[in-house]
């Protein structure tokens, strides 16, 4: 990095925080620093929506998912817009109409207090792990770049978001989500024009299409109902309907945007424009990865784009056999660039296609057996290198200063959804779980100080599950899979005490525990690709509820 670049990044996430601390400060009471004052328009809300999910693991691993599995993740999103629907005609009415801080407080309403508290648990263990994820990610781009450990990193990312999220609340959070998308959509459509033009005279981007299709990494739909596949057309449509209906209808990280809406209308717009833009926006970055693969089938890659891989396999005993697997891979790619000028000179001819196929699978064998050596030399070091492709691309090929630039939409993405994370768990914590079970009447201004008290709380938490994360497969999939042993969970409870009237509160509350402890069997005991854990949790909460409400037969607490 050069000094434009550390200029650029600096100066981007310094803006950030002293605009989103200047522009917000000064919450007197509840309503303000929770809810926002209800000020927000539907563009703020739908960008303040997009920004809570696409964190820097949206922008670090989904690139490095597509550069070694194609689109096809891109299916895991089909059900966000179906969810959109129903909860825009479900949710927000009945939030609104009940005037709610957190959408726990209509689970008591319904049900009870334990249930209430029950179910905010449940999303302070699961958000608050995420949350930590959310941190873990950048730091580990920075720590690549600049050779720090992680510890430091994470604390410094940490503190720069708890700086302005204590200060403000959910206002501070919303205005500095409208400037980092405004960063993050800046940076990603340079870096997609620029791997375009850095592609051979000739290539164009329809020809760049033609190889990634040749490659198999243009195979967006998979209509098999086989459950080894994680990301088919069925688990996106069906699973991943539930959850994002659990996420954005019951993780109060995302209610909270929408909640701080100027009206019902004003929400509802701002959820269907996240709907309408979202699965688009996956599909761009996706094929910005895709770009990424095409871009190395002219120009060498490394063997492992980790760099602490490299390091390790170079400093052991394993390093002449890894250097010997490096001229392997060099042979391969020279091949496959020879074949692939062929298939784009005549593509008709399916011995080209076949040709790119056979040396694509020498190339991942190849990498496959790289990574035993690597675990050979260390068995500490995470072979999986989805989340250091991108990372790499924009290290040692863009110009100076968009470098800073990348970088600084990666960490503004962290910061935003890490803002919104800890902005969540505070309120939870301090109005379902602290304001509803102290016994004194309390000041506006106590609960706000609580608010504030708690969200530094959440935010040290964090920064500690961060310096203990380590990869997990990849990061993108590491916070869906965290998120899917809880949300079905959740879902189905809400499910329940909007629509199944006759259970109560005792047998909802047996049930989720059940529930709980089943799906975290279910995913533990690798039962079934984990976005189907969101049906499963929320069918099994429903079922077991249903079953045994006959045999407790107590009386709801009141029907809304």
């Amino acid at each position: 990095m050069q000094t434009i670049d550390w200029i650029v990044l600096a100066g981007t996430l310094l803006f950030i925080v002293l605009y989103g601390t200047w522009k917000t400060k000064g919450s007197k009471n509840v309503q303000d620093y929770i809810r926002g004052g209800n000020e927000a328009k539907w563009w703020t809300i739908g960008l303040s929506v997009m920004a809570t999910q696409a964190s820097a693991i949206t922008f670090l691993s989904t690139p490095g998912q597509a550069f070694h599995s194609g689109m096809g993740f891109v299916q895991f999103y089909f059900g966000l817009p179906i969810a959109m629907v129903i909860i825009c005609m479900v949710f927000i009415p009945l939030y609104h109409k009940l005037n709610v801080y957190t959408a726990y407080e209509y689970l008591e309403s319904r049900f009870d207090l334990k249930t209430r508290s029950l179910t905010a648990i449940l999303f302070l263990i699961q958000r608050g792990l995420a949350a930590g994820i959310t941190i873990f990610a950048p730091a580990i781009i920075l720590s690549a770049v600049l050779g720090w450990d992680l510890t430091t990193l994470n604390i410094i990312i940490g503190i720069l978001v708890i700086i302005y999220t204590v200060s403000g609340g959910t206002k501070a959070v919303s205005v500095t989500q409208k400037q980092q998308m405004a960063i993050i959509f800046t940076g990603m459509f340079i870096a997609f024009f620029l791997i375009i033009s850095y592609l051979p005279e000739g290539v164009t981007f329809s020809k760049a299409l033609d190889i990634a299709g040749a490659s198999g990494k243009m195979e967006i739909l998979d209509f098999s109902f086989n459950l080894d596949n994680r990301y088919t057309f069925w688990s996106g449509i069906i699973g991943g309907t539930f959850l994002a209906l659990s996420y954005f209808g019951t993780d109060q990280s995302q209610v909270q945007r929408y909640l701080s809406g100027k009206s019902i209308k004003e929400s509802q717009l701002g959820l269907l424009f996240n709907g309408l833009l979202k699965v688009p926006m996956q599909f761009f970055i996706l094929l910005v990865g895709v770009m990424v693969f095409v871009f190395y089938q002219f120009n060498s890659s490394p063997l492992n784009f980790n760099p602490k891989a490299k390091e390790a396999i170079l400093n052991s005993e394993y390093a002449e056999e890894y250097e010997n697997l490096e001229g392997q891979l060099l042979k391969v790619n020279n091949l496959k660039e020879t074949s692939i000028q062929n298939y784009l000179t005549d593509s008709k001819n399916t011995i080209h296609k076949t040709a790119i196929q056979e040396l694509n699978n020498k190339d991942k064998k190849i990498r496959e057996k790289a990574k035993e050596l690597i675990k050979n030399a260390n068995p500490e070091i995470e072979t999986n290198d989805k989340d250091y492709v991108f990372i790499h691309f924009i290290l040692n090929n863009l110009p100076r200063g968009l470098i800073g630039l990348l970088l600084a939409v990666i960490l503004s993405a962290a910061m935003s959804s890490t803002a919104s994370e800890l902005n969540a768990l505070a309120s939870t914590t301090a109005i379902d779980l602290y304001k509803r079970n102290i016994k004194e009447e309390k000041t506006e201004k106590h609960y706000v100080q609580a608010s504030k008290f708690f969200t530094l709380v959440w935010g040290i938490l964090a920064i500690l599950v961060a310096c203990f994360a380590n990869l997990f497969d990849n990061l993108i999939q590491l916070v869906n899979i965290i998120g899917s042993i809880f949300y079905g969970n959740v879902l189905g409870i809400f499910l329940l005490a909007f629509f199944i009237k006759f259970v109560h509160s005792n047998a909802t509350f047996i049930a989720a525990l059940i529930t709980q402890v089943i799906v975290i069997l279910g995913w533990y005991y690798d039962w079934m690709p984990y976005l189907w854990l969101n049906l499963f949790g929320c069918v099994l909460v429903m079922a077991i509820a249903m079953a045994i409400q006959p045999m407790i037969g107590s009386r709801p607490k009141s029907s809304v």
